[in-house]
């Protein structure tokens, strides 16, 4: 396992197609050679693979988006109204690359440097994600969440109403179920054919994270003693079905869970600050990082769902095999 220690605490980490990126709260991206770009003008709140596949994507508290590949940096976009850009996401399948600052999602190409969409919310943004094949993003915000069509100027959203604070979202690998994570410790969740809703709830502790694994058929989330699995199959979803959990300690929670949706395996970070790997089908599960230390706050599954990189809050990092 290759370790490092940085002087500032992890936003994110992702891999890009050469290896494992860590986005920084002094506005620097590291890359895992020891490469590095000092790219924004304070902290790195959101990061996203950029749609090529080469580095990442950064939003900052400058207001501005930002490309950093090893040793080259550029500014993509900056944020309407100078906010700060508080949620990211890109599709390989379209080049767009979406951001939000306060109200605003906004929607770039990274082919197209003319190319802009801008579209108002009346509540401010907290997730972005597009469907799986980039032609809508979905948004969460307070009381629901909303659906555009990434290239349309002009034109009104598909409002998905739910009272409470959403705080993130995110697309089932087929496109057919849209998940929002809630401030108040539960997931909530539509079927898109008719808008049916789902209440995912029982969740000792806030979901940060959920994650799509085995071609859809399971979804893991954070939130609980154990990591939680959701089954995704047929038409309902998990409608009417019970999660199942596996990696349960009482003595710690997962703080945040990470796959790869054609992968049928996960890894899950913990409040004690260890990380597991698992097959849940094969009922397999070891400990990537064994010690114990402070709490899991970033982390990352390779495509080939083989190699995890994980950050603590402390500043500490690394790169294990599975």
């Amino acid at each position: 396992m290759s370790q490092f220690a940085f002087d500032a605490q992890i936003t994110a980490a992702l891999f890009d197609r050469d290896g494992a990126v860590f986005a920084l709260g002094d506005g620097s991206v590291r890359f895992e050679d020891g490469s590095y770009n000092a790219v924004h003008d304070g902290a790195i709140l959101c990061a996203a693979l950029h749609p090529s596949g080469d580095g990442i994507v950064t939003g900052g508290d400058d207001g501005r988006v930002i490309w950093s590949r090893k040793m080259e940096a550029g500014v993509l976009a900056t944020s309407a109204k100078s906010q700060w850009i508080d949620a990211i996401d890109a599709s390989a399948e379209t080049k767009l690359i979406a951001f939000s600052s306060g109200k605003t999602l906004s929607v770039i190409d990274a082919t197209d440097m003319g190319f802009r969409r801008d579209f108002e919310h009346e509540r401010t943004v907290s997730g972005v994600a597009f469907d799986p094949k980039g032609r809508r993003i979905a948004t969460s915000t307070y009381g629901g969440a909303a659906l555009w069509y990434a290239r349309i100027a002009q034109q009104k959203p598909t409002l998905l109403k739910w009272a409470g604070s959403h705080t993130g979202i995110a697309f089932s690998p087929d496109g057919a179920f849209l998940i929002s994570t809630m401030q108040d410790a539960q997931l909530h969740g539509w079927r898109l054919k008719d808008s049916r809703d789902m209440r995912m709830g029982g969740y000792p502790s806030k979901v940060r994270s959920v994650a799509f694994l085995s071609d859809g058929r399971l979804m893991a989330t954070s939130g609980a003693q154990g990591a939680v699995l959701w089954p995704f199959v047929g038409a309902t979803g998990p409608m009417g079905k019970e999660a199942t959990e596996i990696g349960y300690d009482e003595g710690s929670l997962v703080t945040l869970v990470a796959g790869q949706p054609k992968q049928g395996v996960m890894a899950a970070g913990l409040s004690d600050g260890r990380v597991w790997w698992a097959d849940p089908a094969g009922q397999g599960l070891r400990f990537l990082k064994a010690e114990r230390g402070a709490a899991i706050c970033a982390l990352a599954m390779s495509p080939n769902g083989q190699r995890v990189a994980w950050a603590d809050e402390d500043g500490n990092a690394g790169v294990a095999e599975a």
